[in-house]
């Protein structure tokens, strides 16, 4: 399952957060990768001892996991810190697929689920699409500042050759509720019905029974 949510981050948070990056210091973005993306990682990420990190992240952070459309999408468990990625000119993530265990020793988590928030606009550079392979086709995602992807991490994906410009954005996963990606794309489109049917007809009884099942197949597939 692939969506993007839009307007993730209003105006004045990517003010905000353009400034915080605009005076931040990064450093090479291999240092953050595992072995077998490291040879293929060609950008820069905001140093992990950046005392902007915890700013960025309540503005971030904070956005997506009070978005609903993430929470349905993901029904995240656990959430990684964000990384904030810079690319200029001539840098370029070639294809690779995302650790599947994330975090340190006394806090792993499985990553089920990959988000991208675009924090420069698709009109401030040229390239840098994020490419991602699916049973479908290949997806070629380039999104206005603000809004963000989310696919599942077990993708083959990439991030095209930025040619001008600069691209910034913030990349984090989740450990999800419910490991499988079929599962969790049934939950979601069966509260997107459930959402309609509780605002349209929140009293009768067909809006029950798909509430119910909601709740009953979250609680059967649940790794809590």
């Amino acid at each position: 399952m692939l969506i993007t949510i839009d307007n993730l981050l209003d105006q004045r948070m990517l003010k905000a957060v353009r400034e915080m990056l605009d005076k931040a210091d990064f450093v090479d973005g291999k240092l953050s990768a595992g072995k077998e993306a490291r040879s293929v990682k060609n950008n820069e990420e905001l140093s992990l001892q950046s005392p902007l990190h915890q700013k960025l992240n309540q503005l971030v952070m904070g956005s997506l996991v009070q978005n609903k459309q993430y929470q349905n999408a993901a029904l995240p468990l656990k959430l990684a810190t964000a990384f904030y990625a810079r690319y200029t000119p001539g840098m370029t993530y070639g294809f690779h697929v995302d650790d599947p265990i994330m975090g340190p020793m006394t806090g792993r988590y499985r990553t089920d689920i990959s988000t991208t928030v675009f924090l420069s606009d698709k009109s401030e550079y040229e390239g840098g699409e994020l490419l991602i392979k699916s049973e479908f086709g290949e997806h070629k995602v380039k999104l206005s500042a603000g809004s963000a992807v989310v696919y599942p991490s077990r993708s083959l994906h990439k991030v095209a050759e930025v040619t001008s410009g600069v691209r910034l954005v913030a990349v984090t996963w989740a450990q999800s509720l419910v490991k499988s990606n079929e599962q969790r794309e049934l939950l979601y489109d069966l509260s997107i019905a459930r959402d309609k049917l509780i605002a349209d007809m929140p009293q009768s009884d067909e809006t029950g029974r798909v509430s119910r099942t909601y709740a009953n197949l979250l609680r059967m597939w649940s790794e809590v």
